[in-house]
């Protein structure tokens, strides 16, 4: 009898769901569907947790929906604590799966997991799946990839590629193994409360409309492009707030609840229809970017985790007090405070805001940009550690960027996006 085991990471959903495609593919007799949770507790060198309560209920949602949607499928999810290389060698044992299938991931502690799993005799099977075009049909190999972000899109504009057909989501799938129906893995730490719903939040997850699932992440697709929203993407999404003032993706993005080449399909539709103009091409762009971030990390890996990323410059700073008081919403720049306290409160903050807390940390305090990703993998519910890592090493020019880094004065992108000191006052920053 042939068994699998499909394990969920950050592919929270059915539907462009590559590797439980692949693994069906092998027609197999028995199906066994396992998610890890994010472990709690654990803390970084920082002495930061890794994962955070907004973070936290926040993929619990993405797990229940999934669960929901594959016991509908009478196949239910299997959820587990504990690490992969401890987990699911026991379990194929314990079933007798002939392989373990999964996303294929390129940072290095994702990267660790698998290695882990191989030497511990398991047949694993990894799909990438993560980015809107495939590494395999870019115009280079990846280890050529361009040294800048402009260099790249322009050359994958030029051959005119466009991402694979998103895959619908399975109809059927095989029951359980009987031996399944005996085990008692460790269960996950129980939630912590869930945050109350804030008001002045851009992204309520609290409200249904923000649920962390698949059906919540396929509607608001649905009524942001039934909106029209896309053709004023470009001219708000620096906005410092509002639901509206972007797209709003990025944290179903980030557990995969929802698939880049799924928004793809739906935008290009859309403009069919409606019409494309530079602000719904904005979409695409932000989505390379996402990509590229990704195919970085396939290009250099570990490099990037280094204190002095890819560049050659002193190593970085850390002032510990200053740091603090960073996290803690307490340097006494009023617009850096304030998104400190978004952050804090709600587990989501802008695009702009991001950059700005960032370059202040880095460039104002002489933070360790490290210790500042931390703290953002913790706080953020759409944390993506491509992106974050990426990111990170944009604002402190230790990456590709050509400018050296980017360093963001406080007072003039207050004047700019917030001259009326609304959102200053919004989150106490100002009386």
């Amino acid at each position: 009898m042939n068994t699998v085991i499909v394990w969920f990471r950050n592919d929270l959903r059915l539907h462009d769901a590559r590797v439980l495609h692949a693994a069906l593919a092998r027609r197999p007799d028995r199906l066994l569907p396992v998610v890890l949770h994010l472990p709690t507790g654990t803390v970084t060198r920082w002495g930061i947790p890794r994962v955070g309560r907004h973070r936290q209920h926040w993929r619990g949602a993405a797990v229940r929906a999934l669960a929901t949607q594959l016991s509908a499928l009478g196949c239910p999810l299997l959820e587990c604590a504990g690490s992969p290389a401890e987990v699911l060698p026991a379990l194929a044992r314990a079933v007798g799966a002939d392989s373990v299938w999964c996303e294929a991931h390129a940072a290095p502690e994702e990267g660790d997991e698998e290695a882990a799993l191989r030497a511990a005799g398991l047949d694993l099977q990894v799909v990438w799946q993560g980015s809107l075009l495939a590494p395999e049909h870019l115009p280079w190999p990846v280890a050529r990839l361009p040294a800048h972000f402009t260099a790249f899109r322009q050359a994958v504009e030029a051959a005119g590629l466009e991402p694979a057909a998103a895959l619908p989501a399975p109809m059927a799938l095989p029951p359980w193994p009987e031996a399944a129906r005996d085990l008692h893995p460790a269960a996950p730490a129980p939630l912590t409360e869930q945050p109350a719903n804030d008001p002045r939040s851009a992204f309520p997850y609290a409200e249904p409309a923000f649920d962390g699932g698949e059906p919540a992440a396929r509607a608001h697709l649905a009524q942001y492009l039934a909106r029209r929203l896309p053709h004023t993407y470009k001219a708000t999404r620096n906005a410092l707030q509002g639901i509206d003032s972007s797209s709003k993706f990025s944290p179903w993005l980030a557990t995969g609840a929802l698939s880049p080449r799924w928004i793809m399909a739906e935008l290009r539709r859309f403009e069919a229809k409606a019409g494309a103009n530079e602000s719904s091409y904005w979409l695409w762009f932000e989505l390379l970017w996402r990509d590229y971030f990704r195919f970085l990390h396939l290009q250099h890996g570990r490099r990037l985790y280094r204190a002095r990323g890819l560049a050659d410059q002193p190593l970085p700073p850390q002032n510990a007090d200053a740091f603090a008081g960073w996290c803690a919403s307490e340097t006494g720049e009023p617009l850096v405070d304030a998104g400190m306290r978004e952050l804090a409160a709600t587990g989501y903050l802008s695009n702009r805001m991001r950059q700005i807390v960032a370059s202040y940390l880095i460039h104002d305090l002489g933070g360790d940009w490290r210790a500042g990703a931390a703290w953002f993998e913790a706080q953020l519910i759409d944390y993506d550690v491509y992106s974050n890592h990426g990111n990170w090493l944009y604002i402190a020019g230790r990456g590709t960027d050509p400018r050296g880094g980017r360093r963001f004065n406080p007072a003039k992108q207050a004047e700019t996006y917030d001259p009326d000191g609304y959102y200053r006052r919004q989150w106490g920053s100002l009386p």
